[in-house]
């Protein structure tokens, strides 16, 4: 059974936990980059945002800020990479891997209100695929997804192309060129399995790759 490291605290990632043993996949959530470095792939969770400081710039409207999140998510991606193993990184990870890569983020969106959950109930959007993108191989050019963030991607980390979009030009997708690295801004995890949902695409297709890569 193939290992999966999730970097982030145990109480917080039940989700991703559900979705990776529903693959057949175990998971193992740990701050320690030795003990994850381990581990055949990484799944980056949500959560809070970054340090903006991470990408130069002042606070502007993050929140739920942990530097030593920040510091100890991005130690283990940075073994995953130089390694050239697979990683999916969901919403604030997704965020993680611009940032790792040079790239930047929009603090607080203009259009934060149209992608933030509601009474703790996800937003539900459009989202336009890339051809040749991993989104478009799945579900085709257009799908919908669920949408709990208020932050999006700026510049666009070096080596990563942007694969899927909402209407108003958030960055719903981005793929690296060469390594086996997925970032969605939306929560498959919560689109698939037990939270299988009418509205929205099947997550689990997501897994399904990143299984694949292992």
């Amino acid at each position: 059974m193939k290992t999966i490291a999730i970097p982030g605290y145990a109480d917080r990632v039940p989700n991703y936990i559900a979705a990776l043993e529903a693959e057949g996949l175990r998971p193992l959530v740990t701050l320690d980059p030795v003990r994850a470095a381990a581990c055949e792939g990484l799944l980056l969770p949500g959560g809070g945002d970054m340090d903006p400081a991470r990408f130069g710039q002042p606070d502007r409207g993050s929140r739920d800020i942990d530097p030593a999140l920040d510091q100890a998510q991005l130690a283990v991606l940075d073994r995953f990479v130089r390694a050239g193993k697979p990683v999916l990184g969901i919403c604030r990870g997704h965020q993680v891997l611009n940032v790792y890569f040079g790239g930047s983020l929009i603090q607080d969106l203009p259009t934060a209100a149209d992608h933030m959950a509601h009474d703790h109930v996800d937003s539900v959007h459009p989202v336009e695929n890339a051809p040749g993108g991993l989104l478009w191989r799945f579900y085709g050019p257009s799908m919908h997804a669920n949408s709990s963030h208020h932050q999006g991607l700026d510049t666009v980390g070096d080596g990563l192309r942007v694969t899927a979009r909402a209407p108003d030009g958030v960055a719903e997708a981005i793929e690296h060129a060469h390594l086996p690295i997925l970032g969605v801004q939306f929560h498959p995890e919560r689109m698939a399995y037990a939270h299988a949902r009418p509205d929205t695409a099947d997550g689990s297709l997501i897994f399904q790759w990143f299984k694949k890569q292992l």
